[in-house]
């Protein structure tokens, strides 16, 4: 856990009127001890992501909001299909084939679709 002023040190590009927003947004929840904001370690991942969108790539502050909201949404997915291949992966065989042969099926291209000029007559 971190306090502000360690976050500052620790993190040199970090504004504190940036993070201040940030929480004020809630774009970043710090935990209150005794009187102080301390930030857990994935909050601080959370805060180096945002110094890297908003101070290296220059991402607006009006639009880091929409941006970190798409990183989350991006993060959750993969964190479902991770879930999702895992328990493929605790079923027999025939249940990964079939698995996989759905998979195939529903990701086929439409161009791949034979048309009425393809067929041979």
């Amino acid at each position: 856990m971190m306090r502000i002023d360690e976050l500052l040190e620790a993190i040199a590009e970090l504004r504190r009127s940036d993070l201040e927003a940030w929480i004020e947004d809630e774009l970043v929840v710090p935990q209150r001890e005794a009187a102080a904001l301390v930030f857990s370690e994935r909050q601080c991942a959370r805060i180096r992501l945002l110094c890297t969108l908003r101070y290296e790539l220059e991402v607006d502050p009006d639009t880091l909001p929409l941006v970190v909201t798409l990183v989350d949404e991006l993060y959750d997915t993969r964190r479902r299909l991770l879930t999702m291949t895992a328990a493929v992966t605790t079923q027999d065989e025939a249940v990964q084939a079939a698995i996989l042969q759905a998979i195939e099926r529903v990701s086929r291209p439409p161009s791949d679709a034979a048309t009425p000029g393809d067929q041979a007559g």
